[in-house]
């Protein structure tokens, strides 16, 4: 196998597929939109899906930025998010690197006795639960004083780059004694209940393990099975009413998934929910070495077909078991791109984690995934951006992360924002040329075409939300022309309401647009960092107006750059 063509993360399924999606100069434009929104007809609750983020870096958890991170999107929510960090169970210093860190809890000895060290966890989980989130408790990996003898077989050419087998993935090797493994995931679970309280641990999702179908596993499908039932029965053990799951397939995982639910089924396990994985692209090839900062030798691109396809084909082989077709779903990487911490200087392509093109199809992809609910029988209950932060990165260096160096923000934080204020119950909201999800069966492996569409949300008070969007999955496809959306707002039961319109596009809550516009300063001057911080957040794009219903209806026209998306609430007068 080329190592050099492997991004962690992805299956090997391209049959469905291609790895990413291609680019198309001619294809066509959507220039106009009728969209209709009635306010008068309350769908229910609008499952906030996106309310959940995870990462690789244990340690930077509870860092500094770390810390002010969680505390942003704690201000975004009324319950908290989930919050996914991998690595908890692996030996180390407790130093964080791109794609690695550590908990470093378990140790035994030199009698063989097992001891435990929380002190990295609690730093961890307190940083989590201090900003108003919860834990989604992946526990993984094997720790070192747990590895079995196989694991010494690992080749690894030493290098000045490798610390030694261990980081370069012996990790992923089965634990040695699955009833030490019992031991320890019950003495987390029994420290976690002492430390944060049974009403708090009660709303924690507890996971065995990360992708187990491809390198993350380096046993038999039929040992991680049996890893499960030790597991969940530990947890179980501690804390009766725990909510636990797995198995954090990749999206290709589909055999390794129904061997899982088949062995639960069959051992009469405890689930409480089903959890995979989906990516939109992979690049090919995942790193470029020339000349820094040089064109990608193709133009390739997230598709959010892919992403959808994978997402759907998941939930279809979870209600083939009847008996889990109320479980929910949790796509805990759910992610236009892989891996996270590859950069514009691997590769070209990841230009788009920079740029206004990933808030927009972030907001899309949510929308989408509410839509195969509608359409599904098992339902995703979140959708995790497998995104946080990167210490020691140059400014907008291109990785999949919500802030750039610097701490400041990148447009993609802007989504969770805009997502924030629609309001607790979903809307009927329909446009005449947004991409149906129904036509996924007719997709063939294309990629999400151009479209405008719209998500709409209401509070009890009366105030609607309605975000509106032009996209399509092609990174590289511009329009010197503004479509026209035309929002017809109906069922409002007010007369006079007051109109704020916030916008993500190139020219607005873009902190990317202002660095580029500087000459994309490596070292800005505190005039340059004033000016960018002053526009990464959520912008308005015009001043709060008031607006005029007649017959409980108003209509509304916004013209649309490619990409954007627009953020209209209407507040009523009293």
């Amino acid at each position: 196998m080329n190592t050099t063509q492997v991004n962690p993360g992805i299956g090997a399924d391209t049959a469905a597929f291609p790895r990413s999606a291609p680019s198309n100069p001619d294809a066509p434009h959507v220039r106009r939109a009728e969209i209709r929104v009635n306010a008068g007809k309350d769908r229910g609750p609008l499952a906030r899906i996106w309310e959940s983020i995870g990462y690789d870096e244990f340690n930077w958890t509870y860092t500094r930025t770390g810390r002010d991170l969680l505390g942003t999107f704690g201000e975004l929510t009324t319950h908290g998010f989930h919050v996914r960090p991998h690595y908890v169970f692996c030996s180390g210093t407790g130093f964080a690197i791109p794609h690695w860190g550590n908990g470093n809890v378990y140790h035994e000895d030199a009698s063989g006795r097992a001891a435990y060290d929380f002190t990295l966890v609690d730093r961890a989980y307190d940083a989590i639960v201090e900003a108003g989130h919860h834990v989604l408790v992946e526990l993984a990996f094997t720790p070192r004083d747990l590895l079995p003898d196989q694991a010494a077989e690992l080749e690894v050419v030493p290098s000045p780059t490798v610390y030694s087998g261990y980081e370069a993935g012996a990790w992923a090797y089965p634990p040695r004694d699955y009833g030490r493994w019992g031991d320890l995931v019950a003495a987390h679970a029994l420290h976690c209940l002492e430390r944060y309280g049974a009403e708090e641990v009660r709303t924690w999702l507890w996971e065995l393990w990360n992708e187990p179908d491809i390198f993350y596993w380096r046993g038999t499908p039929e040992e991680f099975y049996e890893l499960y039932s030790v597991t969940a029965r530990a947890v179980r053990g501690v804390i009766p009413d725990a909510k636990v799951g797995g198995p954090a397939v990749t999206g290709a995982g589909v055999e390794f998934l129904r061997g899982f639910l088949r062995h639960t089924r069959e051992r009469e396990d405890p689930i409480d929910f089903v959890s995979f994985h989906t990516k939109g692209s992979a690049f090919t090839p995942w790193r470029v070495y020339g000349p820094t900062g040089g064109p990608a030798p193709e133009k390739q691109n997230p598709s959010a077909t892919k992403m959808l396809f994978e997402v759907r084909r998941m939930l279809r082989v979870i209600a083939e078991f009847e008996e889990y077709r109320d479980l929910p779903a949790i796509v805990d990487e759910c992610d236009a791109g892989v891996p996270a911490h590859y950069s514009v200087y691997d590769n070209a392509n990841f230009q788009f984690q920079n740029t206004e093109y990933f808030p927009v199809f972030q907001v899309k992809l949510m929308k989408k995934l509410l839509d195969l609910n509608d359409r599904e029988d098992v339902q995703v209950e979140h959708a995790t951006s497998w995104s946080f932060y990167f210490e020691g990165e140059r400014y907008f260096e291109g990785t999949r992360a919500f802030l750039t160096a610097g701490g400041i923000e990148k447009p993609l934080l802007n989504a969770y924002r805009a997502l924030a204020r629609l309001g607790e119950r979903r809307l009927d909201a329909a446009s005449d040329v947004a991409y149906d999800v129904a036509d996924l069966d007719d997709a063939r492996g294309r990629s999400m075409p151009e479209e405008i569409d719209v998500l709409a949300g209401g509070t009890p008070s009366g105030q609607v939300g309605v975000l509106v969007w032009r996209h399509t999955d092609d990174q590289y496809q511009r329009d010197d022309v503004e479509a026209e959306a035309v929002v017809h707002v109906v069922g409002l039961t007010g007369g006079e309401y007051r109109l704020s319109h916030w916008r993500i596009d190139a020219a607005h809550s873009n902190a990317h647009t202002v660095w580029t516009d500087l000459g994309s300063p490596q070292l800005p001057t505190d005039e340059d960092l004033v000016a960018i911080r002053a526009r990464q957040g959520l912008e308005e794009l015009e001043p709060p107006r008031a607006v005029h219903a007649t017959g409980g209806a108003l209509d509304l026209t916004v013209s649309l750059p490619l990409p954007a998306v627009s953020l209209l609430v209407l507040e009523p007068v009293t």
